[in-house]
């Protein structure tokens, strides 16, 4: 079995089985306060985490090197770069230009089709912040190998354009490998699995597309989303350890069943343009 696909299973196994548990535990309320939460750079519009970043999972002992030149697998990250350079100007490139950003109000309805709930500070709150925290815990935890490899974005060694263009000036200086889209959709799917079970294939179906973008844009090769993905799920079993994340888990659960209960459904206009983009 490859190495690699048997680490992503494992800890996908082991963050779901720990994102499934709810007992009841004896911590204050966390905040849904953007404010009394804080950011973690002033300005970046990014709040803190619920972990130290110095506790974060060690990303540079988790994933190997990323694909050598002449190797077999980095001929099959062009090949499949060279694939997806047919999505271009489709509707799955205007997806891909969609989960681009990170930025809420807007990043907090990334999973409200396949939920089928709005997803907000108003209207769900602890789900909201849920979200919120955690893309800081499984961004960061990409951040020691990919400043360790600072490997070439496609575009960037291709000399091509993307989806994003006003990123790609950034983009060319922030290391490919691992992806933190790919870790950050995959984390969050994970945690959503666990707080609404009864959809947990189609969550993870999403986050793992949310990944998927970023090779159809043209920033990430394919071994970078596997790498991703595998330091998202560290991140997600770790978060587990955490009492205040746990207990927001928790609040978010409630929060899904009452808008079920209230018969809420999501206030996206472009659920169905979503699903036949992301349609397999």
């Amino acid at each position: 079995m490859n190495t690699r696909f048997s680490t992503l299973t494992a800890l996908t196994a082991a963050a779901l089985l720990s994102a499934c548990q709810t007992a009841p535990l004896k911590t204050a309320v966390p905040s849904t306060s953007p404010e009394e939460v804080g950011e973690f750079r002033k300005g970046s519009g990014y709040l803190n985490g619920y972990i130290d970043r110095k506790e974060l999972p060690d990303s540079l002992a988790l994933v190997p090197p990323p694909p050598a030149p002449g190797s077999a697998r980095k001929a099959a990250d062009l090949q499949l770069h060279q694939q997806t350079r047919a999505l271009r100007n489709t509707p799955r490139w205007e997806q891909a230009f969609k989960d681009v950003n990170l930025k809420f109000p807007e990043a907090a309805g990334v999973f409200s089709c396949v939920l089928d709930l709005p997803i907000s500070q108003e209207a769900t709150p602890h789900l909201n912040m849920l979200l919120r925290r955690s893309l800081v815990d499984a961004g960061f935890a990409t951040y020691k190998a990919k400043d360790h490899y600072n490997r070439k974005r496609p575009f960037a060694e291709l000399g091509e354009t993307t989806c994003a263009p006003k990123e790609e000036a950034h983009l060319s200086k922030d290391g490919s490998y691992p992806s933190g889209h790919a870790a950050l959709g995959w984390a969050w799917g994970l945690i959503l699995a666990g707080l609404a079970p009864d959809k947990a294939n189609a969550l993870l179906q999403r986050g793992h597309a949310f990944g998927d973008s970023r090779m159809v844009c043209g920033v990430h090769w394919q071994s970078d989303l596997e790498s991703g993905r595998v330091v998202g799920a560290a991140a997600v079993a770790r978060l587990q350890a955490d009492p205040v994340f746990q207990a927001q888990a928790q609040l978010a659960k409630a929060e899904i069943a009452a808008a079920r209960a209230k018969g809420l459904k999501s206030d996206r206009t472009d659920c169905a343009a979503e699903a036949a983009a992301l349609k397999r």
